[in-house]
């Protein structure tokens, strides 16, 4: 994986090789032990480094003020960050997460687009067929001070995604970037983008301070209904967002970060009677664990059984709305006692409801025997979460064929 040194990177000697594949080689030894090859898997949460790419991300970026004060941004070694809302973070462990600060040197296959060799190396040695690929950096978009700027490099970042990435690798799909601070423009890239190769649903980001219940967003779920493609809120942290400014850890920001969004968004999803008015909408909850959702059944069932006449809508319990929709498994929090964890997948109907991701690459990514590896799962359930629940949610079809490499 490493071999001779040049100079100090971190105090460390600077590798001249890397080899993301090289570094999972667990991962595909366990692949092959656990006979990933004899079923799908499909990771429904994984990343990239989108500002890897800036340069020709700007290149589809039609507004010309953005693009100038863009490439500005990106000149020199920051890439982007004049464009992004700023993030306070640890997430490469001060450079003891090596494949952070060492993706620079990992090479990609002769010919292929970068994200899409490093992508398919990391899905072959985990056994992993296909992904749904988002971004990073961007998942910060919805506390941008400029709606403009948000909606400019959605259009360029989609148009990129679609044309660079996903049109030449059918093992990578993506659920398009909506940003959601413009209905309009969000309603617009619906209607541009559905239908195009690669693209399994749309993907809100949901740090951001709009609340998912109102008006102007009715007809961009109503419009995913009838397309029958899924709508996912994707988790995130921001330390600089007020709440978890009064936080003065990474690792609390990073535990309550992810998760404290989607509880807002879930809570007026559920309340205000979406359920009911988009019955046939696939909604789907990322990267937020799965701790979180017994306690906002219990919640949420309790306050309704006391103050239902608030919200009229609902013709059931909140809590059979929100075991209505998907969730996907990373960061799956891992108990000492694991008859709660069982417990929870009880709760949530995991074995219909859960979808497998990984959030690789990033620090505390999850593989497949995160979950092929609980003892009281059963075979059926534990396919299924891998990858079968998966198909269905996206109308996947792989013919029978296993399209990872497991060696």
């Amino acid at each position: 994986m490493a071999c001779g040194a040049r100079h100090s990177y971190f105090g460390h000697p600077e590798w001249e090789e890397f080899d993301s594949g090289k570094m999972l080689a667990h991962a595909s030894k366990q692949a092959k032990m656990r006979g990933y090859d004899k079923f799908p898997i499909i990771d429904v949460d994984a990343h990239h480094y989108e500002l890897e790419s800036f340069d020709q991300i700007l290149e589809y970026m039609k507004d010309p003020v953005i693009k100038q004060l863009a490439q500005m941004a990106n000149s020199g070694n920051s890439k982007g960050v004049g464009v992004m809302p700023g993030g306070v973070g640890y997430q490469d462990m001060g450079g003891r997460v090596t494949r952070y600060p060492l993706r620079r040197i990992d090479k990609p296959e002769p010919g292929v687009h970068r994200d899409i060799s490093l992508t398919r190396r990391w899905m072959d040695a985990m056994g992993v067929d296909i992904c749904v690929l988002f971004p990073s950096p961007m998942l910060q978009l919805g506390l941008h001070p400029q709606v403009e700027t948000e909606v400019a490099l959605a259009w360029a970042y989609n148009r990129w995604l679609c044309e660079r990435i996903l049109q030449e690798e059918s093992r990578i799909r993506s659920m398009i970037y909506l940003p959601f601070n413009d209905p309009d423009e969000s309603y617009k890239i619906v209607k541009e983008f559905a239908g195009k190769k690669g693209v399994c649903g749309f993907m809100v980001t949901s740090v951001r301070h709009k609340p998912v219940h109102h008006n102007a967003y009715m007809k961009i779920y109503s419009m995913l209904e009838e397309m029958n493609l899924p709508l996912g809120f994707h988790a995130g942290y921001n330390w600089n967002e007020q709440s978890m400014g009064l936080m003065n850890k990474f690792i609390s920001v990073h535990a309550i970060g992810f998760v404290f969004h989607n509880m807002v968004h879930l809570t007026n999803w559920v309340l205000n009677g979406l359920g009911e008015r988009f019955p046939k909408l696939k909604v789907i909850w990322i990267e937020s664990g799965l701790a979180w959702l017994p306690f906002m059944i219990q919640r949420l069932d309790n306050e309704y059984l006391m103050r239902s006449s608030e919200c009229p809508s609902l013709k059931k319990l909140p809590g059979e709305y929100i075991t209505d929709m998907y969730y996907t498994s990373q960061p799956m929090e891992i108990p000492r006692d694991m008859s709660l964890l069982e417990s929870t997948f009880k709760c949530i109907k995991a074995d219909s409801q859960l979808l497998y991701s990984s959030d690789y690459p990033h620090w505390d990514f999850d593989l497949p025997s995160t979950i092929y590896d609980l003892p009281f799962l059963k075979e059926k359930a534990k396919r299924d979460i891998l990858g079968g629940n998966a198909m269905k949610v996206f109308n996947l079809d792989l013919g029978g064929n296993k399209l990872a490499k497991v060696a």
